[in-house]
């Protein structure tokens, strides 16, 4: 076991950074910071900023303001991604109502029926465990939802299309991934990509969105799936290491070329725009690290932008 922490009061906590080279100009306005934010949390943000991985020392220079200039940014670029991936939340949730509704009915016991689903012996639990999942939100949210009230009190059912509302994205991933191929071809064809690669996509997108819901660090952050190799690794000439793009395969960068297949043209652009200024501005305020270590970070490279004019 490793040594116990003990509580520390925001002054110790402001000593601690100092003693590891961190330069403090405003000691009352640090202590404000760190009181409303969380020292745990913005010392989270500081590998970048130390001499090497195994020397617990900042680098000369490094300012408690250019840290907090990061954590300011993540947290600025979290409320971006978080806003376009729940576009792209609500838009699967809309097509996979829509085609179960079509086909199989709009009333529980005819889309929740076992047998619209794959017949994959290999998937038959988790088939049982998701509509379990399903009919417990409708047991949960039957009394609590304005929607579901409503649909509960005159109808005596939920459609799927007031289901989907109250579920995660993460139980909307899962449905999806249990469907019959040629409902989950109907839905990819909407994005004119195939199925299992629209099945990596909304998985990834549940585990970021869970992340930027819940105030996590993002800039840095990987999954364990990495996405299929797509036209823009190539158009964009991401670099290889053994025969491997190194950006945009299970980064932050990945969930921008799996934004650019799922938003449209213009909710895209205007991500994009949104993301240039948040790196600019970030780049002003940094003095002991350059923005080219921070995009290495991010997973993004040097020409990320022009992802938005590839057709």
């Amino acid at each position: 076991m490793g040594k116990e922490k003990v509580f520390k009061t925001i002054d110790e906590q402001v000593d601690i950074l100092e003693a590891k080279g961190l330069t403090i100009t405003d000691r009352e306005k640090t202590k404000n910071i760190l009181l409303k934010e969380n020292y745990f949390f913005i010392s989270g943000y500081r590998h970048i900023f130390m001499r090497s991985s195994k020397e617990n020392k900042f680098r000369k220079g490094t300012t408690f303001d250019e840290l907090y200039a990061l954590f300011t940014f993540d947290r600025k670029i979290r409320n971006i991604f978080f806003k376009n991936i729940l576009v792209v939340e609500n838009n699967i949730k809309s097509l996979i109502s829509y085609q179960l509704s079509k086909k199989y009915g709009f009333k529980e016991s005819d889309y929740l029926n076992p047998k619209n689903f794959t017949s994959n012996p290999l998937k038959e639990r988790q088939v049982l465990d998701i509509i379990e999942k399903m009919r417990r939100q409708i047991r949960v949210n039957g009394q609590k939802h304005s929607a579901t009230i409503h649909y509960m009190s005159n109808y005596g059912y939920i459609p799927l299309w007031i289901l989907v509302k109250v579920l995660s994205f993460g139980i909307t991933s899962e449905l999806y991934s249990i469907l019959k191929i040629d409902d989950q071809d109907a839905i990819s064809s909407f994005y004119h990509i195939d199925s299992s690669t629209l099945s990596i996509y909304l998985l990834i997108l549940s585990n970021y969105r869970n992340l930027c819901a819940h105030e996590d660090i993002l800039y840095d952050h990987k999954t364990q799936k990495c996405i299929p190799n797509s036209r823009f690794h190539d158009l964009l000439i991401i670099p290889q290491i053994d025969d491997e793009y190194i950006y945009g395969k299970n980064d932050l960068f990945a969930v921008v070329i799996i934004l650019r297949q799922l938003l449209s043209r213009i909710e895209f652009n205007e991500f994009c725009n949104e993301l240039h200024d948040q790196i600019k501005n970030l780049k002003k305020q940094l003095r002991s690290i350059n923005i080219v270590s921070v995009l290495d970070k991010v997973g993004f490279p040097s020409n990320w932008y022009e992802i938005k004019d590839i057709l």
